[in-house]
């Protein structure tokens, strides 16, 4: 197709920034309608499209209607969580590509019925993970590839970011995220950590995830925050049941271990934490490091430290790093999220184009949805461990090895 034909069902500030900054942009990529059941959000997001020079989008409060009346080729899903998985059925049932934005799922029911959904219409389908195509993930996936870590072991990764704001005016802005901390502990929101991670193991593809246990501290900062704020009267006193951190465990077929971290009601910086460390060297994202045997700046008595120095040598690796990076513009880098928004959005768009599978498919969106879930049961649970599905029943064994870009 020359020309695809996209609606965005969300016009919060996910849809609407990605609409502005990237939709709005990529050659071949038309914007015609945008629905919100606040229907301003979506006019203004509309609003936005005209005075960008593009054609006029129509407005809905119903995604169903746009679907029908509009029959569009793709739609980005960027609504509050919870919906995410009815509106992808919905849209993969009229046969509408779905580019749906990350969140934890509910239940294992709905994991399956998008697996079920998709296999039966196979429609195309991509979970928009964007930390998957960003340059540290990359990097670190490029070095693992060409045997520079040797055998990988423990990974890690964490959401660390502090949201106090946004979730304590959620009512006053129309947010969702309040709801969620009101009744829920669990890590609701595991796949910036954990798929890159996920990728780099080849879960789903000759691996797979086994179990999980996590736990969770109490709710101490959000109920603070909001408490000594008297712009937010009117949630005093309420209780909150998401835990400030929640730490996970999960166990891998292979052999692996990987840890996440959820930490957002506390005071914090933005930091993914990622962290890949194998049997010949490690990649630390936080300080910029790459670390292998023999290297001159290392020995097993050193810190991070190095002379006073702290060993941030990541960039003298850059040459590992895959043709995106190395052709990176201005541009793109200043479309949001450093560049990765762009390029996750390239990669939907060559994929549905070319009829060829997604970068990230139904399967790794269900696996890694599910610790959500599973994280809940696990802390209601004391921290016991639970086995996680698999949902490819079995397939794992033989689905080839595949990447989110070339190598």
């Amino acid at each position: 197709m020359d020309t695809i034909r996209f609606v965005v069902c969300g016009a919060g500030q996910r849809g609407e920034l990605l609409t502005e900054q990237v939709l709005s942009k990529l050659p071949g990529v038309k914007v015609v309608a945008v629905s919100d059941p606040y229907v301003d959000k979506a006019e203004k997001v509309c609003r936005m499209l005209s005075e960008k020079g593009c054609d006029s989008a129509k407005v809905y409060s119903d995604y169903k209607e746009m679907f029908s009346k509009e029959k569009p080729d793709a739609v980005f899903v960027a609504t509050s969580w919870s919906a995410h998985v009815e509106i992808a059925l919905c849209a993969m049932e009229a046969g509408i590509a779905v580019a749906m934005e990350v969140g934890g799922a509910y239940s294992e029911e709905e994991c399956r019925q998008l697996i079920e959904t998709y296999e039966r219409t196979k429609t195309p389908f991509m979970f928009m993970e964007n930390c998957c195509f960003n340059k540290d993930e990359l990097l670190a996936t490029a070095l693992v590839r060409k045997g520079e870590f040797g055998k990988v072991v423990y990974c890690h990764g964490a959401y660390s970011h502090d949201l106090r704001e946004e979730i304590g005016y959620g009512n006053i802005r129309r947010l969702y995220r309040l709801n969620e901390y009101t009744t829920r502990n669990r890590d609701n929101y595991p796949t910036h950590d954990l798929g890159p991670i996920a990728k780099i193991l080849g879960i789903n593809r000759g691996n797979r995830m086994l179990s999980l246990s996590s736990r969770a501290s109490g709710s101490f900062g959000l109920p603070e925050y909001i408490n000594n704020n008297e712009e937010l009267s009117e949630l005093h006193g309420r209780v909150f049941k998401q835990g400030d951190v929640v730490e996970t465990l999960i166990t891998c077929e292979n052999g692996e271990l990987i840890s996440l971290k959820l930490n957002t009601t506390l005071p914090t910086f933005y930091s993914r934490e990622f962290t890949v460390q194998g049997t010949r060297g490690m990649y630390k994202a936080e300080t910029n490091t790459v670390v292998v045997d023999g290297m001159e700046d290392f020995s097993h008595d050193k810190s991070l430290l190095a002379n006073g120095n702290l060993i941030n040598n990541a960039k003298s690796y850059e040459e590992y790093l895959p043709e995106i990076w190395k052709k990176v513009t201005p541009e793109i880098i200043e479309a949001g999220h450093g560049g990765c928004d762009v390029f996750e959005f390239e990669a939907f768009c060559d994929a549905l184009r070319k009829g060829e599978e997604m970068p990230i498919d139904v399967y790794d969106a269900a696996a890694w949805m599910s610790i959500s879930y599973l994280s809940e049961k696990s802390i209601a649970l004391g921290g016991a461990s639970v086995e996680i599905p698999d949902f490819t029943n079995g397939a794992y064994k033989t689905r080839p090895p595949q990447d989110v870009v070339e190598f």
